[in-house]
């Protein structure tokens, strides 16, 4: 049976406006994380001016954002899968970035909590209609490599949180890093209003567009698609130790190798930006290549990268020379990237068009509730459990501990490449099923 589904040609403007838009997109995922993540690079000092215990900055960095931030995705993605997605990031772009500005004017921790549930319920509707607008702009043997170009976004948005918040942080205090990192997003929610228009949905699939798709139809379809699952949850825990030890890392250098939070933002900032934006591309990159010959590579990529990653990673929390960890880092950030952007093209295209929005929903609110709900929870909990056993060293124990919990993520990506194919198949014959009803149901018209 033949899967691929039928494409129409692109006109050189079209090819050079859907490259416009993926850019854009970029730049709204890049201000996603440079103020999800602005808050780890300022944690202690504000820890230090809040007195914060580790596991409050770990409920604080992690559980208390992923609620709400997979809570709301899901209707919001199912908004996305029924109306124009092009507004919804817009407007949610607006929103998160405005509640970051408001974080720097919080007295208590209560306060600065609750700013940042209001970051997680803007965010909550970045992913999930940007992705399916990308699907639609880009045919599926490009996909991949769209997807994690546009994932890259997290990395530039670290670059740039962690090396800018912490220059400002350092010469003007953390409340002024907040104000700084966030009020450029109103400004740029605007301009994607102006400049990114709505695609349309199901170019890829010969013009056919399925009827909207219900909660019901969309989880009904999911539960005949086991590689869904068992990608989502590989990515999961691949997020479990990129948050739960990423979150901490700022907080590891200065504690146990004596950095300054403005030495940590810049090379760290360097480090995970650059090196995470490369691993990310060539993730997606990699799978479109290679999976020309197996469309299982898309989840090999990410397995064979996490393996690979594990002895460095274990160095470079167990080592003591700060040079060697920070140069052993460059290339483990690059393996431990690779898993997303090919991750996101498989569970989008197992779904229908209809179904993207929410199908990517969901799969975020599992990555997000174990990777960034519990990750970052767990290492703060366990750090300050670790103190009468491990001394000094209680955040190194703690954050080696969730590195190996890590390894649950290599299982799940070996289950859902053997499940891989069979869903593939599965859905090209869900789609032609679909378009023989339609055009049916228009000859009897």
């Amino acid at each position: 049976m033949n899967s691929q589904p039928v494409s129409s040609p692109s006109t050189p403007s079209e090819v050079g406006y859907r490259w416009f838009v993926l850019v854009m997109l970029t730049l709204v995922y890049t201000f996603n994380f440079i103020d999800r993540q602005i808050l780890v690079i300022l944690q202690e000092p504000i820890k230090a001016e809040l007195s914060l215990s580790d596991a409050q900055l770990g409920l604080l960095t992690g559980f208390s954002f992923a609620v709400v931030y997979v809570c709301a995705g899901i209707p919001i993605a199912y908004l996305a899968d029924r109306s124009n997605r092009r507004n919804i990031v817009a407007v949610s772009l607006a929103v998160w970035s405005s509640m970051t500005a408001l974080s720097g004017m919080v007295s208590s921790y209560s306060q600065l909590v609750l700013a940042r549930l209001g970051v997680g319920i803007g965010e909550a509707g970045g992913s999930p209609p940007a992705h399916s607008m990308l699907s639609d702009y880009f045919p599926p043997e490009q996909r991949g490599t769209a997807l994690s170009f546009y994932s890259t976004g997290i990395y530039i948005g670290i670059l740039l949180g962690f090396a800018g918040g912490g220059w400002v942080a350092e010469s003007f205090g953390w409340r002024q890093a907040f104000f700084v990192i966030g009020m450029p997003g109103v400004v740029f929610a605007v301009l994607l209003a102006a400049l990114v228009r709505e695609p349309r949905r199901g170019r890829w699939e010969g013009g056919f567009i399925a009827p909207k798709a219900s909660f019901s139809d969309t989880f009904s379809l999911l539960k005949e698609r086991p590689a869904f699952w068992w990608i989502a949850f590989g990515c999961a825990f691949k997020s479990f130790v990129s948050y739960g030890n990423g979150n901490f890392f700022p907080s590891f250098l200065i504690r146990n190798h004596g950095m300054t939070i403005g030495d940590v933002g810049l090379y760290l900032g360097l480090i995970s930006g650059l090196a995470g934006a490369l691993g990310t591309f060539m993730g997606g990159f990699l799978g479109d290549r290679l999976g020309i010959v197996d469309k299982r590579w898309y989840v090999w990529v990410p397995l064979w990268g996490t393996l690979i990653a594990l002895p460095p990673y274990a160095y470079i929390l167990l080592g003591q020379n700060v040079d060697l960890i920070l140069l052993i880092l460059i290339p483990t950030t690059v393996l431990n990237t690779l898993y997303l952007g090919p991750s996101i093209a498989m569970c989008q295209g197992i779904v229908s068009p209809s179904m993207r929005a929410v199908a990517s929903a969901v799969m975020f609110f599992i990555l997000n509730m174990v990777g960034l709900g519990l990750g970052p929870l767990m290492v703060g909990v366990l750090s300050d459990l670790y103190v009468p056993i491990f001394g000094n060293d209680h955040l190194r124990y703690a954050m080696l501990t969730a590195l190996v919990l890590g390894l649950i993520g290599v299982f799940c990506f070996w289950q859902g490449s053997r499940r891989l194919l069979d869903d593939i198949d599965a859905q090209a014959r869900d789609s032609m099923d679909e378009r023989a009803a339609q055009s049916a149901a228009q000859s009897e018209a």
